[in-house]
């Protein structure tokens, strides 16, 4: 009974110190106030873990929920494209209703499952690439604050690589307090002197409502894509994870539709989205949690348990992100989304007759540009099926005339 705790345990601190940052920064730059983004990172808290606690007991399958890292990170790069977070509240209620949708639809489902591996892969890697920039800005515009947190990170990828990004986080904290003359309390209160704080008041946990506002801008160029980056780039390999285990299929309906709900029912508090763990699902469901398969559904129980007590951190967590300096939380989110971006760079460039599609997509992602309102993730997306419906009607005779260099 104690293996599968301890890993339930493991994997929900691993997965909150890995992108809490990244959460928090992400509402943030959609216009949340700080009190607010505390009550996303609480309400994504408890709804991860009500989902886990219930269907794995339900199941008895090791369904571990999280919210969606690279959903996060499309809100940092969509900052500026979004004016007001009542408008980014639609946006999320909108993908979770699209969330439950393809659960309810099972052709939808399948279509969801088929998107062209060369566009969902450049789009995840185009959201991703300026993050994972950020370490190397960091380290320029703030040695004194990323180097150690860069050497930390990089002895543990080698050490303790489950542990590398929570120790950079670990010591991004330190480093922030330091710089604030010691102290948390001075950390926030050096924050509020530039007025990117919170009072002390609000680090105790609290729900925020923001009524929503739907706008149609908004929707396509943060609902749409947040649902496809949650789909394609956390719920898919989810269930792949589970399946290359060797559990049987997962429930995909009762999944799909109640992280759909908890989404769009939890998306007035600031809860963006909340899909089926991938990244952190093999520490739950592999042979570490228990030898016994059948046990192992325990640890996402257990790990329900710790992310209910660390949401009730989220007022802490996100004054300490707004004490900091931008650019240093985005640089240790960045070097927890690398693995993120290697696999999206992989899927968009595996195959070379669709290279062009996958290049052309992630440059327009990556621009970050905002056109008529809408975001570059969904620009890219359509600019990236043009032209890989242009090069398919192309049909080249062979894969080694499409890809020779002209002479």
């Amino acid at each position: 009974m104690l293996q599968p705790i301890v890993a339930g345990i493991v994997g929900a601190l691993t997965g909150f110190a890995s992108s809490f940052a990244l959460v928090i920064a992400g509402l943030l730059a959609v216009g949340a106030t700080p009190a607010e983004a505390a009550s996303g990172l609480l309400v994504l808290c408890l709804g991860q873990a009500g989902l886990a606690i219930a269907l794995s007991a339900a199941f008895r399958l090791p369904l571990s929920f999280a919210w969606s890292t690279p959903g996060a990170a499309l809100l940092v790069a969509a900052e500026g494209a979004v004016g007001d977070y009542r408008a980014a509240i639609g946006a999320f209620i909108v993908c979770g209703l699209l969330i439950v949708i393809t659960g309810l639809i099972r052709p939808l489902g399948r279509a969801m499952t088929r998107i062209p591996m060369p566009l969902a892969g450049a789009m995840l890697a185009g959201i991703l690439l300026p993050i994972c920039i950020a370490p190397v800005t960091a380290v320029v515009e703030q040695p004194l604050l990323a180097v150690p947190v860069v050497l930390v990170w990089l002895a543990l990828v080698r050490l303790a690589p489950r542990w590398a990004v929570p120790a950079a986080m670990l010591v991004a904290g330190i480093g922030i307090v330091i710089q604030a003359n010691g102290g948390f309390e001075a950390a926030s209160a050096g924050a509020l002197a530039d007025g990117s704080g919170m009072p002390a008041a609000s680090l105790a946990p609290a729900l925020t409502l923001t009524l929503p506002a739907l706008d149609p801008l908004v929707i396509a160029s943060l609902g749409l894509p947040l649902f496809i980056v949650t789909m394609a780039g956390q719920n898919v390999p989810g269930f792949a994870v589970l399946t290359t285990l060797g559990y049987p299929p997962a429930p995909a309906r009762a999944v799909l539709v109640s992280s759909g709900l908890v989404t769009a029912i939890g998306a007035p508090l600031g809860g963006f989205a909340v899909n089926l763990a991938a990244l952190t699902a093999a520490l739950m469901a592999g042979p570490d949690a228990h030898p016994d398969r059948d046990r192992r559904w325990i640890a996402p129980v257990a790990g329900g348990v710790v992310y209910v007590l660390l949401g009730l951190s989220a007022g802490a967590a996100t004054a300490l992100v707004t004490a900091a300096p931008p650019i240093l939380i985005i640089a240790v989110a960045g070097l927890a989304l690398l693995g993120a971006l290697t696999t999206g760079l992989v899927a968009a460039f595996e195959a070379p007759e669709t290279r062009l599609t996958a290049a052309v997509t992630l440059v327009v992602v990556a621009s970050g540009v905002v056109v008529a309102g809408v975001g570059s993730a969904f620009w890219g997306l359509l600019v990236g099926a043009v032209v890989l419906l242009v090069t398919r009607a192309r049909r080249p005779r062979s894969t080694g005339d499409a890809e020779a260099p002209a002479r």
